[in-house]
């Protein structure tokens, strides 16, 4: 028994270990990064398979740059986090949530199609494992449900990006070379070429990030996840669908994505409020979450298709504030879970009195969800309704609305699951966060007050990127929306 204990001490351990240092080292980029320099950095490059032009190519600039980083920052906590609520099948828990780490860096490091495909494809592996073998009730519908959804739009991505390479003279599949060709004049595309290639790359974003109406497999693989694998696909995973649209549908077809920025955007606002009210009248901690990522995430659409700096700007920004507040909020529903084994918000109550610490986090995790200034929320959402307005103003006003609904349902369920008195008689004694639980937590807040109030310590190391981005639209483009400053 001893050495049983031992061993699941050394796994969980060599995990944490594996995971730390890939975030250590991590922040040397951070560190090293050269604004100025402009382009991407740290490329490696090496042939894979000359005969058909793909090669082991990456690579990173400002864009991707703090995904990298929100991908090692919050893979450690997520494996903390697993520290007792996993109990079986250890060995193979933790390889799944360093495989699921690798391709989450490799997705936004990738800078040959070919290889991009590969880790988003890989990527999907060990989620579905994480949701089908430690995940809840109704795990295997979750995770069948997720495999389908996400399957359907990387096959109509693998479609696009064939056609591109052979549009390409089917020499290379690197995101440069296309780039390249494509702004030089060298690989022209039809708009009706652009408008299909557009909606086969868009459609898998779309589904991952989720876009209403792509959104239905997201509760349920989130309620059904493990903490860990909740944390992971909400914090880093959706990402994955807005980093594609910046990295591959704006670049490669800027006539397309600007004569269908309206109604992306609509779709984007329309997310935003259904969202909201949905999130608004659930019962369960976990499903609320869940669907305020779909309101949240359309704020981050909304300000991508502004085509201004603020906008993408504020958009990822936005990106890495959802990663860390709504992580955060599915460790603290994981917490409450662990304590009393139930989700629903109608048993709980007046936990403040016995857990006070607990309810502090909380609030400050609810107050950087609904964008309080000081906040990490607020510096986004003010970016992407500011850059927004300049390109769509009717449609800002209603995503505005997104803020308010935020603020009534994260306000009311931490009045009825914290304030009043204790109704049920399992809240009285329940243990407030202990040593472990803090030392999650505490990163998390010192990132929602950091980002709030020294936002330009991100901003200024995208400033580059984004507008090298921007310089891609066509002059017509640019007339048509808007070229506006920061």
């Amino acid at each position: 028994m001893l050495w049983k204990s031992n061993q699941t001490n050394q796994i969980k351990v060599t995990a944490l270990l594996f995971s730390t240092a890939t975030f250590v080292l991590s922040l040397g980029l951070l560190f090293s990064f050269r604004p100025e320099q402009g382009g991407m950095q740290w490329e490696e490059l090496h042939p894979w398979i000359p005969s058909l032009g793909i090669q082991y190519h990456l690579g990173i600039d400002g864009i991707s740059l703090f995904l990298v980083l929100l991908a090692t920052f919050l893979s450690p906590l997520a494996i903390l986090s697993s520290w007792t609520s996993i109990g079986g099948n250890l060995r193979s828990y933790y390889f799944f949530m360093l495989l699921l780490e690798t391709g989450m860096i490799g997705v936004f490091a990738a800078l040959d199609l070919f290889l991009f495909y590969v880790f988003w494809e890989a990527m999907l592996i060990p989620m579905i494992f994480l949701i089908g073998i430690w995940g809840g009730t109704n795990r295997i519908y979750a995770a069948i449900k997720f495999f389908l959804y996400t399957m359907v739009g990387s096959l109509l991505m693998l479609v696009g990006i064939i056609t591109l390479y052979i549009l390409n003279g089917s020499t290379s599949f690197d995101w440069i070379e296309l780039t390249s060709n494509l702004q030089s004049g060298k690989l022209v595309l039809s708009s009706s070429a652009q408008f299909w290639l557009f909606l086969a790359f868009f459609l898998a974003f779309a589904i991952k990030v989720p876009l209403f109406p792509f959104h239905t497999w997201l509760p349920d693989a989130h309620v059904e996840a493990p903490t860990a694998g909740s944390v992971l696909l909400a914090g880093v995973l959706l990402k994955m669908g807005t980093y594609g649209i910046l990295r591959f549908c704006l670049p490669f077809f800027p006539e397309a994505s600007r004569e269908l920025a309206p109604y992306i955007s609509g779709l984007a606002v329309v997310g935003i409020i259904y969202g909201a009210l949905v999130a608004m009248v659930q019962p369960d901690l976990k499903k609320l979450v869940a669907y305020s990522s779909v309101s949240h995430l359309g704020f981050v659409v909304l300000g991508i298709f502004a085509f201004n700096l603020q906008g993408v700007e504020g958009a990822i920004y936005q990106m890495l504030n959802h990663g860390i507040s709504t992580g955060a909020l599915f460790l603290l529903v994981g917490m409450i879970y662990e304590r009393r084994h139930t989700r629903l918000i109608a048993q709980f109550g007046g936990i403040a009195t016995p857990q006070p610490v607990f309810a502090v986090f909380f609030m400050i995790i609810t107050l950087s969800s609904i964008g309080l200034p000081l906040t990490n929320g607020f510096v986004g959402e003010f970016l992407i309704l500011l850059g927004s307005f300049k390109s769509q103003p009717t449609l800002t006003v209603f995503a505005a609305t997104g803020v308010i609904l935020s603020a009534v349902y994260m306000l009311w369920v931490y009045q009825r699951v914290f304030l009043g008195e204790i109704k049920q008689p399992e809240n009285q004694h329940l243990s407030d966060l202990n040593r472990r639980e803090k030392f999650i937590l505490i990163p998390l807040v010192i990132m929602v007050l950091w980002m709030g109030v020294y936002s330009q310590s991100f901003l200024r190391r995208m400033d580059s990127s984004v507008n090298q981005l921007l310089q891609s639209f066509p002059p017509a483009a640019l007339v048509k929306i808007g070229n506006s400053g920061k």
